[in-house]
C-alpha cells in the first residue's frame, strides 16, 4: 500500500491544474513495519530541516525513558542518551500501553536538522521508533486510551506544527511569461515527517479510536493548524494533509461546519487578498469529493458556496495551477443541480479573461463540461450573452482559443442544444464565421470553420443564406461608414490648415455628416 501512495506523489500538475484524484479517503492498512523500515532505509539521518525550538520546549517536561536532556547556556539541546527502547514484542500485553506512551513521548523530541551531520544516531533511532510507532496502530485491537489520544495528538503536533519555509522566489512574470514551472520545494526533514504523517493518519482511521474521547484533543483549534500548514511548498506534505483533513471531515461529524467554513475563509483571503496559496489544489480535491456526496435538495450553504467561492475563483492568475480541480467541483454541481448551470454559465462569463489566451483555452474546456451537463431550459435562458462570447473566441487570433472554440461543435449534446435553438444562436455567431472563412490566418481554424458553417447549412439553409445577405449587407454600409469618416476628417485637417496659416482660432462646429455618427 506505501508503493501505491509514493507512486501518486506529487499529482499535481501546473499546466492541468494537478490531480484528478478526489477520493482522499482511501484505505492505509496493512503496511508491515519492515516494509515501512526499508521504504525509508538510510534517509533520515541525512536530512536537513528547520528546527522547532517551539515544540521542543512544549515536550521537555515530559521527555521519555532513555532520553536525557542537558541546557547549555545557549538554549540548544545536547544529548547524553537517546536510546531505543524495547519493541513492543519483547513485553508483555499489560505493559504495551505505557511502553507505547513512552515511545510516543520518546518521538516528540524534535531534532535540528540545520546540520546533516548532526544527531545521525538519534534520529535514526526516531524513525526506526516512528516506524514501529506505525505498526503498533495498524495491528490495534483494543480501544486507545485517553491517555494514549492526549499523547499522539501531542507528538503529532510537536512534529507537524511548526513554522514553514519563507518562499524564497516569487512568482513575478519574467518577459511575461510567470515562473509557475518552477520545481517545489522538497522539506529536506521529510523522512520523519512523513512517517509521523502516516501515524497520525493510520490513528484517525482506525476502529480503535473513541471519536467522543478524541475530539477532546483533536478541536477546532488542532484543526486550525493542520489547515494552516496546506500552505506547504511541499507537494507530499500536502497530499498526506489532504488525505488526512478528509479523514477527519469523515470520523469528526461535529468539525463539519466549522471545517467548511475554516476553509472558505481561506479561499476568500486567496481570491481577494493575497492570490498566493500553495495548498489550493488539495483543498479542491477534498471538497470535491464532499460536494459528490451532497443531499437533494442542496442546502442554501452549499449553493452560496458555488457562488462565492467557486466561481471567483476563476480569477487569480494563478488559475492553471487548480483549474482541473475547480472545474471538476463546478461540474458536480451541474450534474447534482442541473438548474445551476445558467448560474455558473453567467459567472464564468462573468470572469472570462480578456488578455490571457492560455486561461481562455481553460475557460472554454470548462465551459464544455458544464454545457454537457446542461439540459435546454437553462440553455435557452444564457445562450445569447454565451454565444457573443464564443463569437469573439471564434474571431480570436491566437489560434489555440478560435480552435478550442469550433471544437465544441464537435459534442454531439451542445450540437443537439444549437440545433433546437438555431434561429436564435446562427444570427449571433455567423458573422464570426464568415469573418474566419475570409479572413483568418491559421489553415486549421480555417478548415474548422468550413465545418461548422456546413452544419448550420445542413440544418437551416435558409437562415444561412439569410444571415449572409445581413452580413454582406451591414459590411457594405461599413464601409460607407469608413469612406464618410474619412471625408470628414479630411475636411478637418483642410479647415484646420486654412485657419492656421490665417493665425485664427479653431472653431470646429457640427460638420460630421448623419452618416459618420456611426
Amino acid at each position: 500500500m506505501f508503493k501505491q501512495i509514493f507512486s501518486k506523489l506529487p499529482r499535481k500538475s501546473s499546466s492541468k491544474g494537478g490531480s484528478s484524484d478526489t477520493n482522499s479517503g482511501r484505505s492505509h492498512g496493512g503496511v508491515k513495519s519492515n516494509d515501512l523500515a526499508t521504504k525509508l532505509a538510510g534517509l533520515g539521518s541525512a536530512s536537513v530541516s528547520q528546527p522547532n525550538h517551539g515544540n521542543i520546549n512544549n515536550n521537555r517536561a515530559q521527555l521519555p525513558i532513555g532520553v536525557n536532556e542537558n541546557q547549555n547556556p545557549n538554549g540548544n539541546l545536547s544529548f547524553s542518551s537517546y536510546e531505543a527502547l524495547p519493541a513492543f514484542r519483547a513485553v508483555p500485553n499489560s505493559e504495551k500501553n505505557a511502553l507505547f506512551i513512552n515511545k510516543l513521548k520518546m518521538c516528540s523530541v524534535v531534532f535540528d536538522f540545520i546540520d546533516a551531520t548532526k544527531n545521525l544516531k538519534e534520529k535514526e533511532i526516531k524513525r526506526q521508533t516512528l516506524v514501529e510507532l506505525v505498526d503498533h496502530v495498524t495491528s490495534a485491537n483494543a480501544k486507545f486510551s485517553e491517555s494514549v489520544i492526549q499523547q499522539v495528538v501531542r507528538t503529532v503536533s510537536a512534529n507537524i506544527f511548526r513554522m514553514l519555509s519563507p518562499q524564497l522566489r516569487e512568482n513575478k512574470p519574467i518577459d511575461g511569461v510567470e515562473l509557475d514551472e518552477e520545481e517545489p520545494s522538497m522539506d529536506p526533514a521529510w523522512p520523519h515527517l512523513q512517517i509521523v504523517y502516516e501515524l497520525f493518519l493510520r490513528f484517525v482511521a482506525s476502529p480503535e479510536l473513541d471519536v467522543k474521547v478524541a475530539k477532546r484533543f483533536i478541536d477546532q483549534s488542532f484543526v486550525l493548524r493542520l489547515l494552516d500548514l496546506f500552505d506547504s511548498e511541499d507537494p507530499r506534505e500536502r497530499e498526506y494533509l489532504k488525505m488526512t483533513l478528509h479523514r477527519i471531515y469523515g470520523k469528526f461529524m461535529a468539525h463539519r461546519p466549522f471545517i467548511r467554513k475554516a476553509v472558505n475563509n481561506i479561499f476568500f483571503n486567496f481570491i481577494f487578498e493575497t492570490e498566493k496559496y500553495n495548498g489550493i489544489a488539495e483543498f479542491l480535491e477534498f471538497l470535491g469529493s464532499i460536494i459528490n456526496g451532497f443531499a437533494l435538495p442542496l442546502k442554501e450553504e452549499h449553493k452560496l458556496f458555488l457562488v462565492r467561492v467557486l466561481i471567483p475563483l476563476h480569477k487569480p492568475k494563478s488559475l492553471a495551477m487548480y483549474h482541473h480541480q475547480l472545474s471538476y467541483c463546478i461540474t458536480q454541481f451541474v450534474e447534482k443541480d442541473c438548474k445551476l448551470a445558467d448560474t455558473i454559465i453567467r459567472g464564468l462569463l462573468k470572469y472570462w479573461p480578456i488578455t490571457n489566451s492560455s486561461k481562455e483555452v481553460m475557460f472554454l474546456g470548462e465551459l464544455e463540461e458544464v454545457l454537457e451537463a446542461t439540459q435546454p431550459p437553462e440553455f435557452q435562458r444564457c445562450m445569447m450573452p454565451l454565444f457573443r462570447r464564443i463569437a469573439h473566441c471564434l474571431n480570436s487570433p491566437h489560434f489555440q482559443v478560435a480552435e478550442r472554440a469550433l471544437f465544441l461543435w464537435n459534442n454531439d449534446h451542445i450540437v443537439n442544444l444549437i440545433r433546437q435553438n438555431c434561429k436564435v444562436v446562427l444570427p449571433i455567431i455567423f458573422p464570426a464565421l464568415e469573418k474566419n472563412t475570409r479572413s483568418h490566418w491559421n489553415q486549421a481554424v480555417h478548415s474548422l470553420t468550413l465545418n461548422v458553417q456546413k452544419i448550420f447549412n445542413d440544418l437551416d439553409p435558409d437562415l444561412s443564406k439569410e444571415c449572409l445577405l445581413k452580413f454582406e449587407e451591414n459590411e457594405s454600409k461599413k464601409d460607407e461608414i469608413n469612406e464618410d469618416r474619412e471625408a470628414t476628417w479630411k475636411r478637418l485637417e483642410e479647415l484646420a490648415t486654412k485657419r492656421a496659416a490665417n493665425s485664427e482660432a479653431v472653431l470646429i462646429g457640427r460638420v460630421l455628416t448623419h452618416n459618420s455618427a456611426g
